[in-house]
Formats: structure tokens, C-alpha cells, sequence
């Protein structure tokens, strides 16, 4: 089969690349699945780089959330299970977390709704607690991981502003349902939030970005405000004043999704069902922004690092898996 492979650490597009291998053979509990879509996710670029939390041993490939088919031709959202990840032609998945695949999502949103989508409504609801009528602010709003906020938000009766780099990405923010866009290159953040909010600011703000987009944040944050962290994809990684915390009667909470597939799987199953209902009642559609071959997958993991994508790329391993299910 054709899988990309790292065999040392550096940029997706220079590390990355396609070979011939053999198919792996899957351990005990697990399954072998035929990738249908992969969709790219910011730490398979961090684990190209070694930079990422987990470290799979050289050489690995990397895709972290599928939609895949078992032998019997089911068909499953699962991360898989490294080294043998999803931008190939068949990876790996331990048996006790495939979930299966919303029949109202083709393969490729399929994939996407894993991730994102499980981060988002984890952070907006299980850390945050979001309730209808409340103000919430999307940091990135258009990309893959805000752009699963911003409908999530909206699915929760919430009033959502989102935060875009450039005009292109806030026409996707609009189209995505943002209540207000706020574009940061031709924007002061900090005063179009508080001019949207009355002064009041952002009940929960969602901030996948860490750097300034965090500084702005406790700026515009409400009296009793979230604060929910997700990630640094500036690269930059805050150091919060705990002062400003305490004067200002706001809250930080961190969000690792993962920490769930171990400490409390089973909520892992509930957000599953609740998102698959969302889909299959409209309210919520992953935006895929491009489905591409699989030979495309190298520069299509360094354009999402590079932050030049909106919404989610997928790869698409075989033509006849296509953009339907």
C-alpha cells in the first residue's frame, strides 16, 4: 500500500514522504481499516516537527482522525493508532474507540467531525458550561478548529463573534453564521468587541491561538467570563496574570480532549451521540475547504501549519471514495 512516512523531524513538506509499504498488521483489540478521508489536524504538522506532546517512534505516518471501513464494511470515525496513521491507504485503530460514521456526513465530514468538533463541544460545554443567550468569542474563527465552535455556539442559542485574519476568512466566517466578524488585520479586536458587546464583553471566549489572541482576550472578557484554552497555534504560549484573573472574576480552563479517550470515555460515546444528532438535523456540517488526492497530502499538512486554509482539508486516499459517501 502507499503511506506517507517522517523519517526525521522538520516541516510536513520537507520530511513527509510517499513510499510503498507493507500493510500493518493490527495487535490485539485492534482493527485494520481502509482509509476513506483524513482529515489534517494542527498536531500532525506539530509531530512532523517534534514538537507535539506525543512522539511516535521514526518513521511513522501521521493522520490523526479518519473515517474509515472494517472488513465487514462498516464504516468509522477513529484515530489511529501510531505509528500507522491515516494519510495512507489502510491504518490502525484500537477497537474499544471507533465510533461510527453520521449517516448524514459524507467520508471526508465524516472525519472531520471527530476532533474539532468533540474539542468544541467539550470546551463550550463540559468546561465552560455555555448557555443560550450568552455572548461567545471565536478566536480563528474560519479555520477547522473555530469554524466547529462557531456552529456549535450557534447550535447552543449563543450570540457568536468571530475573530478572522483577512477578508477572505471573514466572508467564511459569516457564511459559517458568526453574529459579528471581526478581522484582526483591519481591526482593533479589542475595541469591535467591546463595541458588539455594549462594553460588556465575551461570556466564553474559545482560543485555539494562545499569543496576542489570548492578551486580547482577558481584555474583552465579561465580569464571570470563560476563558478556554485549546491550543497555541501562534506558537506563542501565554503566561496568564493571575491577578488580572482575580480582579477581573474571570476563569481559564484548559481543554485537552484527549485526557477523555482515558479518564472518561464513556462521555467521549455521549458527545458522539449528541454530535451525530446535531447532523443529522442540520445544525451543525463540517466546512471542508478542499478534498485532495493522496499524493497531495505533504503540501496540503503544510498549508493548514501555515494557517493559509480555512475550514478542513481531507485527504482522499482512493478517487473512488470521492467526496460522497
Amino acid at each position: 500500500m502507499q503511506a506517507w512516512q517522517v523519517h526525521q523531524n522538520g516541516e510536513p513538506s520537507e520530511v513527509m514522504r510517499l513510499a510503498d509499504v507493507e500493510r500493518p498488521v493490527p495487535g490485539q483489540g485492534q482493527l485494520l481499516l481502509k482509509v476513506r478521508a483524513a482529515n489534517i489536524n494542527f498536531p500532525d504538522a506539530l509531530m512532523c516537527r517534534g514538537q507535539y506532546q506525543v512522539r511516535p517512534p521514526l518513521p511513522f505516518t501521521p493522520g490523526v482522525e479518519i473515517c474509515g471501513e472494517t472488513e465487514d464494511g462498516r464504516r468509522v470515525l477513529a484515530n489511529p493508532a501510531l505509528p500507522y496513521g491515516g494519510f495512507a491507504e489502510y491504518a490502525v485503530a484500537d477497537a474499544a474507540a471507533v465510533l461510527p460514521a453520521p449517516e448524514a456526513l459524507d467520508d471526508a465530514e465524516a472525519a472531520a467531525l471527530h476532533i474539532g468538533y468533540q474539542t468544541g463541544w467539550f470546551g463550550l460545554h463540559r468546561r465552560a458550561r455555555l448557555e443560550a443567550g450568552e455572548t461567545l468569542l471565536v478566536h480563528a474563527a474560519a479555520g477547522g478548529v473555530g469554524s466547529a465552535a462557531v456552529q456549535l455556539g450557534k447550535a447552543a442559542g449563543a450570540t457568536v463573534i468571530g475573530v478572522v485574519g483577512g477578508a477572505d476568512k471573514a466572508a467564511v466566517a459569516r457564511d459559517l453564521g458568526c453574529d459579528v466578524v471581526v478581522d484582526r488585520r483591519a481591526e482593533d479586536v479589542i475595541a469591535a468587541v467591546k463595541e458588539a458587546t455594549g462594553g460588556r464583553g465575551a461570556d466564553v471566549i474559545y482560543d485555539p491561538v494562545g499569543g496576542e489572541a489570548y492578551t486580547q482576550s482577558t481584555k474583552v472578557v465579561a465580569f464571570e467570563g470563560r476563558i478556554v484554552v485549546v491550543g497555541f497555534a501562534s506558537g506563542s504560549i501565554p503566561s496568564p496574570g493571575l491577578n488580572h484573573a482575580l480582579v477581573k472574576n474571570y476563569a481559564i480552563l484548559g481543554l485537552h480532549w484527549g485526557l477523555y479517550n482515558t479518564k472518561n470515555p464513556k462521555l467521549v460515546q455521549h458527545c458522539h451521540e449528541q454530535l451525530t444528532d446535531l447532523a443529522a438535523r442540520g445544525a451543525i456540517k463540517p466546512l471542508i475547504s478542499e478534498r485532495v488526492p493522496l499524493s497531495g497530502a505533504a503540501a496540503a499538512v503544510q498549508r493548514v501549519v501555515d494557517g493559509t486554509t480555512t475550514g478542513r482539508v481531507a485527504v482522499v486516499p482512493s478517487p473512488e471514495n470521492g467526496a460522497d459517501a
